[in-house]
């Protein structure tokens, strides 16, 4: 018996890193998973997206945890296509428990930008990570309250989301707003859910060994970013968490263990926020 048997969850950017790291986990506790994923490059963020060969390749490795999953290509920077997926998920399922708004970009590099490319990271950042967030619990609430069995909503923030970090271009800056701006959305959103028994939490990873954090732009971006080396250091002896630390957070986050944790700002950093 898995502590999330019958359940259902909803991840975004679901093709790979975290995401994945996510449907795998929730599957092997016991849930099936609607997880849908852009499957398309995205110019301003500097690395490749992931493709529909990693979409299919997460829903066989949530098939090899014991889950069934629904993959689905859909950009959460529009909402109808994303609803559309979601609620054909949920035909398919009969239900929804669980929601994890995870597709996120970072455009950083070290290089000069025009200010249209500066526009270009600015407008893109934000629309994938706060709209994004937004359309993914907008087109998600309607059915956790239709079924009355309250359920779990995890945005997906950063360090970024609770310290100024980013530097002075449109991408940076983008990410540090679009992540602090999760954490309002979640907060409002976990006050007007609590008489649903729905819970809001968003988490904040320090680096994680993915392709936002591993290409070469945001490599490069980091070796030389002002005040760098130590500053940018975890406190614990570790340089990059992997995409499993994030997802026991969240496999406690929705369990019901955490039943009555909501509202919360839960850091998983190897003690980054907490430094002078």
């Amino acid at each position: 018996m898995g502590s999330l048997d019958g359940k259902v969850a909803f991840i975004t950017g679901v093709a790979r890193g975290q995401g994945r790291a996510h449907a795998v986990r929730l599957a092997t506790d016991g849930a099936d998973i609607i997880g849908v994923d852009v499957c398309a490059d995205i110019a301003s963020s500097g690395y490749a997206m992931a493709g529909r060969d990693e979409l299919e390749e997460t829903v066989s490795l949530v098939e090899a945890a014991g889950g069934k999953m629904i993959g689905a290509v859909a950009d959460v920077r529009d909402f109808h296509q994303l609803k559309t997926a979601l609620d054909a998920g949920v035909e398919h399922f009969g239900r929804l428990d669980i929601v994890c708004a995870n597709a996120g970009i970072a455009s950083m590099v070290f290089r000069e930008l025009t200010i249209d490319e500066e526009l270009e990271q600015w407008n893109d950042v934000l629309n994938v990570n706060l709209v994004g967030a937004f359309h993914t619990a907008k087109a998600a609430i309607p059915h956790l309250i239709a079924g009355e069995r309250g359920g779990s909503i995890i945005f997906t923030s950063s360090t970024a989301g609770l310290r100024g970090f980013g530097g002075l271009q449109g991408g940076g800056l983008g990410y540090a707003a679009s992540k602090h701006g999760i954490v309002g959305l979640m907060r409002t959103l976990a006050n007007a859910l609590a008489p649903h028994s729905i819970r809001v939490n968003t988490v904040h990873p320090t680096g994680v060994n993915t392709m936002m954090a591993v290409n070469p732009a945001m490599t490069a971006f980091l070796e030389n970013y002002p005040g760098g080396g130590p500053h940018l250091q975890n406190p614990m002896p570790v340089a990059m968490l992997e995409p499993e630390d994030i997802s026991a957070a969240i496999g406690y986050l929705v369990s019901d263990q955490a039943k009555y944790v909501t509202g919360v700002t839960f850091p998983v950093d190897a003690g980054f926020c907490n430094k002078l």
